[in-house]
């Protein structure tokens, strides 16, 4: 149903009442004169009555005008009040940042991180999804992305921002118990704890030549935490990222010389969101608190030295 009266004419009737003629309303339009007296007329005949008439002092506002006129400026001020709305959210950084990483992540180095993020930026809320699908991304179920993989996908952006070093591990009282490797051969006089159904810890042996059977691993599991726990139980070797080991009291790294590949962090965020302020603020605050939050970690391991006896 097409409407009765054209509200886009508003600003030319509210011109004319304010500048007193065509050509200063048309000036402060950045309109022609004729172009005006055209909106003008389709005005007056939208709304049945003369608006203006031509007096010495120029275009004065009949009555008709001055019912109009009240309700144009109500809507300029709303229009005007809502434009300063647009242009703050645009360039405030406050509102709510969805990061979605790997349960290690998620549990282990992005807590203290995220505390040091709401220090620096104290308006922004940040929803934190221990899940590593891709498509949290692909979906927008997420803004940013933590992920040891690289996406291929052109609708998302990834910097590398670090790399996550693994190390064998154990904890303190395992050591006692069975001595401390001293070398990776000694690891097959040792329980391992290892995964269920994952392969990744058996690809890795395999690519440094040690092929390994999964009947090998004293203790299985595919849970981060059960797996992180059962080496702090003391259940056997492990085999994790540096700085969850940093994050275990007790449990101590192992064999610096085992050829242990590093994985590598990437910082994605989907190409069409990331010029957004807030997702723009916590992108960069990643990009550098995340490898200081590795580097920490490492700087903790120094400390830890296990007793180098054999049982």
């Amino acid at each position: 149903m097409k409407p009765l009266f054209d509200w886009h004419l508003l600003p030319t009737l509210l011109a004319i009442a304010d500048h007193g003629s065509l050509l200063a309303a048309a000036r402060h339009l950045g309109l022609s004169q004729p172009t005006v007296g055209r909106q003008l007329a389709e005005l007056e005949r939208q709304w049945g009555a003369v608006l203006f008439e031509r007096t010495a002092r120029g275009l004065q506002a009949t009555a008709s005008a001055h019912q109009l006129l009240p309700h144009a400026r109500r809507m300029a001020e709303e229009a005007a009040s809502l434009e300063r709305a647009l242009q703050q959210s645009h360039t405030e950084v406050a509102g709510s940042v969805r990061i979605s990483a790997s349960q290690p992540v998620a549990c282990m180095l992005l807590p203290p991180v995220v505390a040091q993020l709401q220090a620096t930026l104290p308006d922004i809320q940040i929803e934190l999804v221990a899940d590593n699908a891709v498509s949290n991304l692909l979906e927008r179920e997420a803004d940013i992305a933590l992920r040891m993989v690289r996406p291929q996908q052109e609708s998302l952006v990834a910097k590398r921002i670090a790399d996550v070093r693994m190390t064998a591990c154990a904890s303190q009282a395992y050591l006692q118990r069975h001595g401390v490797p001293l070398t990776p051969a000694d690891l097959s006089h040792h329980r391992l704890v290892g995964q269920d159904r994952a392969t990744d810890l058996i690809h890795g042996f395999a690519a440094m030549g040690w092929p390994v059977a999964p009947q090998r691993f004293a203790f299985r599991t595919d849970d981060f935490v059960a797996y992180s726990q059962a080496v702090a139980a003391g259940l056997g070797v492990g085999f994790m990222a540096r700085y969850l080991v940093a994050a275990l009291p007790g449990v101590q790294p192992l064999l610096p010389e085992l050829p242990m590949p590093s994985l590598p962090v990437w910082l994605t965020v989907h190409r069409e969101i990331r010029t957004s302020p807030r997702i723009r603020a916590v992108y960069d605050f990643l990009g550098t608190a995340v490898p200081q939050a590795l580097q920490d970690s490492e700087s903790v391991l120094l400390h830890r030295t296990p007793t180098r006896t054999q049982p």
